[in-house]
């Protein structure tokens, strides 16, 4: 039975399909073949350096099925640049384009009988890297492991596309200028588990993290890129999102969602956006958004701190969220033209026409 055939939900991350594309980096022979093999559990040293050192980065990307049968990956160039550049912050070797993406295909094609068919479903795709050397010496490890492992998903959060409220915290940081906060790196997804964890605790889905230095500015929702609109003294409906830097992790679909707006005729802005821009009692922010690889578009209802809540909007999914959402899944599942370029067909695969 095929992933889109089993009744269950799926959820997110919580199976896994039949292989994994695995290859090894050493100091003496550089990137040996990526190969396919079963999907396992990998054997390590208990001195492995990513276990006591933290060299460990990851990317994520989908898979589609579109109705005509075929399968491809959205933007997978993009995450393979931001890998290499996540190695490199890391003290890792930086892994060939071509042999990230074409790890991916692999792995895809392998496994396109198991890629869901459902609405809003696809094959979540990770592919990651540690340091595998057997040593406990303070520097970067001389042998890594890289491999794609997949999972077909449903939405990332259970409630679909209904808004979800927020917690930002006093005092606590996602990352810091000149740190690892433009890496993919697990260590910063470590430090935010406590955060996320009191989050949930305040009955809310997702962390709203400010800058490290006034603990002012919006930064990140959880591990995606935040997006409002804001009604100019004009009357017009601007898009803004914080410029990125050091400290906010270039998406994928931040960058999608930019050209897919001004494609629109929005108009668009990268800008500081200050908390209280949001929380203020004449506030023009009119709706808000986070977005990333494995939530897609997600609409924020309300903003809690320890000082109390605030609706944004009127609380609903905004129709520029909407708007913008609807127009990405348009492409990323085939129904409109890829006037970008985006969508990569992985070679070899013909699924059946969706009825």
């Amino acid at each position: 039975m095929s992933a889109g055939d089993d009744p269950a939900p799926l959820g997110f991350g919580n199976r896994f399909t039949s292989h994994m594309v695995v290859a090894r980096w050493t100091t003496e022979k550089g990137w040996g073949p990526a190969g396919l093999t079963g999907h396992r559990p990998l054997e390590l040293p208990p001195t492995a350096m990513a276990l006591h050192y933290g060299q460990a980065i990851f990317e994520g990307l989908k898979a589609y099925a579109a109705a005509d049968g075929t399968l491809a990956l959205f933007r997978p160039w993009f995450n393979a640049e931001r890998f290499a550049r996540s190695a490199a912050r890391l003290a890792m070797p930086e892994l060939p384009p071509q042999v990230f993406v074409a790890a991916c295909e692999t792995l895809a094609r392998a496994d396109a009988d198991e890629v869901p068919r459902g609405q809003g479903q696809s094959l979540y795709l990770r592919p990651f890297m540690i340091a595998v050397e057997p040593n406990l010496g303070v520097r970067p490890s001389r042998e890594y492991l890289f491999a794609v492992v997949a999972s077909p998903v449903d939405h990332f959060f259970a409630g679909g596309g209904e808004a979800i409220d927020v917690w930002c915290p006093d005092g606590l940081i996602r990352a810091a200028p000149g740190g690892t906060g433009a890496a993919k790196c697990a260590g910063n997804y470590a430090g935010s588990l406590a955060t996320k964890a009191e989050a949930l605790a305040n009955g809310c889905q997702e962390v709203l993290w400010l800058d490290a230095l006034e603990h002012r500015w919006i930064e990140e929702l959880g591990a995606m890129n935040f997006f409002c609109a804001v009604r100019t003294p004009d009357g017009e409906t601007q898009l803004v999102t914080p410029a990125l830097s050091d400290t906010i992790l270039a998406g994928n679909i931040r960058d999608s969602l930019l050209r897919l707006a001004a494609g629109l005729g929005h108009r668009v802005t990268e800008r500081p956006v200050a908390l209280a821009e949001l929380t203020a009692d004449d506030s023009r922010v009119t709706e808000a958004f986070a977005c990333g690889t494995a939530a897609s578009v997600v609409p924020i209802g309300v903003i809690r701190t320890p000082r109390g809540r605030t609706l944004v909007g009127d609380g609903r999914p905004g129709k520029l969220t909407a708007a913008l959402r609807d127009e990405l899944a348009a492409v990323q599942y085939g129904r409109q033209h890829d006037a970008h370029g985006w969508m990569h067909p992985v070679p070899g695969v013909s699924l059946a026409p969706s009825p």
